[in-house]
């Protein structure tokens, strides 16, 4: 709380110790749903250091040729790009190039955490006056670096990283850069649709005057809704969503042999270059990558988004693909825990309290070897929290409605908390069985709520009990 109105960020590891000298990277897209329903003014403030710096990402972007804002990968005090060029293996002990900066979906990060807030508390001034701004300029940004592929009749982005830090370059290529990242490309679009909501959500004169001074023209609209329905997405193997173009042609990797000879293959990158090899021949992940868009997006947005894409979607796509790419990822980050447990709520509820379970150990047990001193992993405390609060209960705000879809594991029988939902405060009791949520006085305008199928309206003062073994409600 002391942070509101403050001009700082959210560093990775918090203001605790000094690991990555303070930088600021997507962290927030994991810690800020903790805040969003309990102290959004937090969120506010920390959504503000972006804004602050707009103009420094609207320079980067120039630089290199594009149009609006690219935000760097890592960033600090000024918001200039602090991505290290070159990182140590201590395995081996040479310097390697470090070619993380092309992280450029740390601009989708930042739309997806203006809007999650937007939705939660309803704050249309900070749209208004400074989120929209932002979400007008990174849609810029990827529709400049997009280019058009005329064979295909898809658009496409070339030359980036993912969030699976094990791969930057194709095996034996020059340069660094991979292309078309589904995981880029599917939320890129995700971005456009931000972008094409905002005149149906802004009042008009806002709206007019946002225009106005980011001078944008009607012709610059029409491209973002070709982009929004023609990006590229690879797919291989019957379904599976391709982590980045040319992934299939990756060899698989013996897990079983390393995890033999090394025990703990969490930073498998470190090992293999200290072998003289590289986790970039192998279908190998650090983190979540794919995964990522189960974790950010319900089922039911994701239909949404492949059926604009064009693309075939069927329920079997997400456990499908979920079993693919957790066969193949160390969890070398302390991120992946959570986002893992999380895509496995609702069809491993074992298996998602053991993810769970290891990402709360994640400092308590410092697993990645002594790096807890160095601060602690802000997101992955975070991520439990909300793992709680929201991937075991369902909680999504969609819409103008709050909804939820209880799921827990055998081991936790019911959670109680409060959380604040667009001006009201709310009292809640869920288990597997039954639901109760009363809405504390505040003076808020009543508010819709849908608890699996039921949608009911709720005002101050009221209490509503669900019963969710299908026998009936109160």
């Amino acid at each position: 709380m002391h942070s509101i109105d403050i001009d700082v960020g959210m560093p990775c590891r918090g203001w605790h110790g000094e690991a990555y000298r303070g930088h600021i990277f997507w962290d927030e897209i994991i810690i800020f749903p903790v805040l969003n329903y309990r102290a959004p003014e937090i969120t506010r403030t920390l959504l503000m250091y972006r804004y602050r710096r707009l103009k420094e990402a609207r320079r980067a972007a120039r630089k290199l040729g594009y149009k609006g804002a690219m935000y760097p990968w890592q960033s600090a005090s000024n918001g200039r790009e602090e991505t290290q060029l070159v990182h140590l293996n201590p395995k081996s002990g040479p310097w390697l190039p470090d070619n993380s900066h092309l992280q450029r979906h740390i601009n989708v990060a930042i739309v997806h955490n203006i809007w999650q807030y937007c939705q939660i508390t309803n704050d249309l001034d900070f749209l208004s006056f400074y989120g929209g701004e932002m979400i007008l300029e990174i849609t810029r940004f990827w529709a400049s670096i997009a280019t058009y592929n005329r064979k295909l009749d898809r658009y496409e982005i070339r030359g980036i990283m993912g969030p699976d830090e094990y791969h930057d370059s194709y095996p034996g290529a020059d340069q660094p850069g991979l292309n078309n990242n589904a995981y880029t490309n599917i939320m890129v679009a995700f971005v456009m649709n931000r972008a094409l909501e905002l005149p149906h959500l802004l009042p008009k004169e806002q709206w007019t005057q946002l225009c106005e001074k980011l001078d944008i023209k009607e012709v610059e609209i029409e491209r973002w809704k070709e982009i929004s329905r023609k990006m590229r997405v690879v797919f291989h193997d019957d379904g599976i969503i391709s982590q980045f173009e040319g992934y299939d042609r990756l060899e698989e990797f013996d897990w079983e042999g390393y995890r033999k000879k090394y025990g703990d293959i969490q930073r498998l990158d470190r090992i293999l270059e200290a072998e003289g090899d590289t986790p970039n021949r192998y279908k190998v992940s650090k983190q979540a990558d794919v995964l990522m868009l189960f974790y950010l997006l319900s089922a039911e947005k994701l239909e949404k988004l492949f059926n604009q894409l064009g693309y075939p979607f069927e329920y079997e796509t997400i456990p499908k693909n979920i079993d693919y790419y957790l066969k193949r990822t160390s969890n070398g980050s302390s991120l992946s825990w959570i986002v893992h447990s999380w895509v496995a709520a609702r069809r491993d509820r074992e298996r998602s309290w053991e993810l769970f379970n290891q990402g709360l150990k994640t400092d308590m047990a410092d697993i990645q070897g002594g790096t807890t001193p160095e601060g602690i992993h802000l997101g992955a405390m975070a991520g439990c929290v909300d793992m709680l609060a929201r991937g075991y209960t369902g909680l999504e705000t969609r819409g103008d409605i709050l909804r939820f879809n209880p799921s827990f594991p055998d081991e936790i029988k019911e959670v109680n908390f409060h959380l604040r939902y667009r001006g009201h405060w709310l009292d809640l009791d869920i288990g597997n069985d039954n639901l109760k949520i009363k809405a504390l006085s505040g003076g808020a305008e009543p508010m819709k709520v849908q608890v699996k199928d039921e949608v009911f309206e709720l005002r101050q003062g009221e209490t509503k009990e669900v019963d969710l073994t299908g026998r009936g409600d109160d």
